[in-house]
Protein backbone atom coordinates (compact mmCIF):
# COMPACT_ATOMS: atom_id res chain seq x y z
CA UNK A 1 0.00 0.00 0.00
CA UNK A 2 1.09 3.21 -1.00
CA UNK A 3 1.15 6.83 1.47
CA UNK A 4 0.32 10.14 0.18
CA UNK A 5 0.87 13.01 2.13
CA UNK A 6 -1.72 16.35 0.95
CA UNK A 7 -2.73 19.35 2.13
CA UNK A 8 -6.31 20.60 3.22
CA UNK A 9 -7.78 23.46 3.74
CA UNK A 10 -9.13 23.92 6.95
CA UNK A 11 -12.90 23.68 6.37
CA UNK A 12 -12.25 21.35 3.84
CA UNK A 13 -10.61 19.17 6.26
CA UNK A 14 -13.63 19.72 8.78
CA UNK A 15 -15.76 18.75 6.00
CA UNK A 16 -14.07 15.47 5.54
CA UNK A 17 -14.40 14.85 8.89
CA UNK A 18 -17.56 15.24 9.96
CA UNK A 19 -18.63 13.21 6.61
CA UNK A 20 -16.61 10.52 8.04
CA UNK A 21 -17.66 10.13 11.24
CA UNK A 22 -21.22 10.34 10.08
CA UNK A 23 -20.54 7.30 7.60
CA UNK A 24 -19.19 5.97 10.94
CA UNK A 25 -15.48 5.44 9.01
CA UNK A 26 -12.04 6.53 8.98
CA UNK A 27 -10.97 9.78 6.97
CA UNK A 28 -8.77 7.37 4.99
CA UNK A 29 -11.38 5.11 4.57
CA UNK A 30 -13.69 8.42 2.84
CA UNK A 31 -10.95 9.64 1.12
CA UNK A 32 -10.23 6.00 -0.50
CA UNK A 33 -13.43 5.77 -1.72
CA UNK A 34 -13.94 8.86 -2.61
CA UNK A 35 -10.83 8.66 -5.17
CA UNK A 36 -11.96 5.03 -5.88
CA UNK A 37 -15.52 6.78 -7.42
CA UNK A 38 -13.95 9.54 -9.48
CA UNK A 39 -11.74 6.28 -10.71
CA UNK A 40 -14.77 4.53 -11.76
CA UNK A 41 -16.91 7.49 -13.19
CA UNK A 42 -13.69 8.75 -15.37
CA UNK A 43 -12.67 5.08 -16.51
CA UNK A 44 -16.57 4.32 -17.18
CA UNK A 45 -16.96 6.86 -19.47
CA UNK A 46 -14.33 6.11 -21.63
CA UNK A 47 -15.72 2.54 -21.48
CA UNK A 48 -19.02 3.64 -22.78
CA UNK A 49 -17.12 5.62 -25.54
CA UNK A 50 -14.75 2.62 -26.40
CA UNK A 51 -18.35 0.84 -26.59
CA UNK A 52 -20.24 3.29 -28.59
CA UNK A 53 -17.24 3.28 -31.21
CA UNK A 54 -17.53 -0.36 -32.16
CA UNK A 55 -21.49 -0.09 -32.78
CA UNK A 56 -22.88 -0.27 -36.30
CA UNK A 57 -25.69 1.71 -37.06
CA UNK A 58 -26.77 -0.73 -39.92
CA UNK A 59 -26.39 -3.68 -37.87
CA UNK A 60 -28.05 -1.95 -35.44
CA UNK A 61 -31.36 -0.68 -37.55
CA UNK A 62 -31.52 -4.55 -39.07
CA UNK A 63 -32.27 -5.91 -35.64
CA UNK A 64 -34.74 -2.90 -34.93
CA UNK A 65 -36.26 -3.58 -38.38
CA UNK A 66 -37.05 -7.22 -36.58
CA UNK A 67 -39.42 -6.07 -34.14
CA UNK A 68 -43.23 -6.12 -35.13
CA UNK A 69 -44.73 -3.40 -35.30
CA UNK A 70 -47.75 -3.95 -32.87
CA UNK A 71 -49.21 -2.28 -29.87
CA UNK A 72 -48.07 -3.42 -26.54
CA UNK A 73 -50.41 -5.60 -24.44
CA UNK A 74 -52.20 -3.74 -21.84
CA UNK A 75 -50.67 -5.06 -19.38
CA UNK A 76 -47.24 -3.69 -20.74
CA UNK A 77 -48.23 -0.16 -21.12
CA UNK A 78 -46.85 2.20 -19.05
CA UNK A 79 -49.62 4.59 -17.24
CA UNK A 80 -49.65 8.08 -18.55
CA UNK A 81 -51.04 10.95 -16.57
CA UNK A 82 -53.96 12.69 -17.95
CA UNK A 83 -53.30 16.78 -18.26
Amino acid sequence: MSQLNIQLPDSLYKSLQTLAEQDGISMDQFITSAIAEKIAALTTEGYLQERANRGDRTKYEAVLAKVADVEPQPSDQLPFAQP
